[in-house]
């Protein structure tokens, strides 16, 4: 398992930070003032020309959000870095232990690598005009470094063509049933940061216990959490263990034979905030994509195409998905994700034998 540049020793100095989460609001704020798309700044950013965006969204979302960017001001191109977000992570980390500063803007589904960042100095502040005025106090940092681009929820589901409605699974303790031994397929926190974020949700809430039991079920590993949504489709298992809602959502709007299950005991909710870094190689054109990013147009880009969650009022959800609102979550911690990251990889990957 590769280890990472920048240390998660450095978040257990930062005792505001972990007893309060990652969105800590401090007696005042420190953010700097809103900054708005004006034709100042997008002057400025096509004088630049490109924007360098490393991602943790599926490849195709990723690459729609470039393009509708790059629709709306010409001349100013994106290149989409897309891997998993513990990927992303290490990448950054060997960039800059190498003196290389490519990336611009950054999105993680590991909230926690941002609590990282900030504690290196390594972001931006940076507030686009539509976080200050719209997004709750819970989801942007006091200090204006980051913002929740968006919200995922990491999903049970199941294959319509092979479990009938009323065999289906209701409830994570539902998976240890025997008749699903050899037919769950299921991702991996050393790859993605849904995962981590997830599986250190589920241990809060169901202990270790839990999921040894699970791994008795000779349960298929997969990377990320894009790919367990798309071996359900494919009919290779029956039921998915964990995987990012929104894949399951277009793969259900596309035709295909999936249906989404909300546990019971609550679903893993996953912050993904967006930042730039302070050693941006194109900061004029980060802070137009960053404001772009967080507009309605692109905020209802990713609800409708890409199935997330979004955080902004002015955002609808899309006909015939369970609102935001109706659906039972677990708490995030982003803390305690960083506090307990690589336990809970090495723990896991003993577990699972992957």
């Amino acid at each position: 398992m590769t280890k990472r540049r920048f240390s998660r020793r450095y978040v257990l100095k930062a005792s505001t930070i972990a007893a309060a989460g990652l969105f800590a609001s401090p007696s005042r704020s420190a953010a700097p003032e809103a900054t708005a798309i004006t034709p100042e700044l997008v002057e400025a950013a096509r004088k630049e020309g490109k924007v360098h965006y490393y991602t943790s969204v599926d490849l195709p979302l990723a690459e729609k959000i470039a393009r509708s960017f790059e629709a709306a001001f010409p001349g100013v191109s994106v290149r989409v870095e897309r891997s998993g977000a513990e990927r992303v992570f290490q990448r950054i980390g060997q960039e800059y232990a190498s003196r290389i500063h490519g990336v611009d803007v950054v999105n993680s589904s590991d909230a926690a690598h941002f609590i990282v960042w900030k504690r290196d100095g390594l972001l931006a502040p940076f507030v686009p005009a539509d976080v200050a005025e719209h997004y709750p106090a819970e989801h942007k940092d006091p200090d204006g470094m980051f913002a929740s681009f968006r919200v995922s929820l990491s999903a049970v589901a199941y294959n319509t063509d092979l479990v009938k409605r009323e065999e289906a699974p209701t409830s994570f303790a539902d998976l240890l049933d025997p008749k699903w031994t050899g037919k769950i397929v299921k991702a991996h926190p050393s790859y993605s940061g849904t995962i981590l974020t997830a599986t250190f949700q589920i241990v809060r809430e169901l202990g270790w216990e839990y999921l040894e039991k699970l791994a008795k079920q000779k349960v298929m590993q997969v990377q990320s959490a894009t790919d367990p949504p798309k071996k359900l489709a494919l009919g290779e298992r029956a039921i998915m263990a964990d995987g990012g809602e929104y894949n399951v959502l277009q793969i259900k709007e596309s035709g295909g034979p999936v249906e989404i299950v909300y546990p019971t005991e609550g679903i893993p909710l996953v912050v993904g905030p967006n930042g730039l870094f302070k050693n941006a190689p194109n900061p004029n054109a980060a802070r137009l994509f960053q404001c772009y990013c967080f507009t309605p147009e692109c905020q209802q880009l990713i609800v409708d195409f890409g199935a997330l969650r979004s955080m902004h009022p002015q955002v609808k959800d899309k006909p015939g998905r369970k609102p935001f609102r109706d659906i039972k979550t677990m708490r995030e911690d982003p803390a305690g994700v960083e506090r307990t990251s690589e336990e809970i990889k090495a723990r896991y990957s003993k577990l699972f034998g992957v």
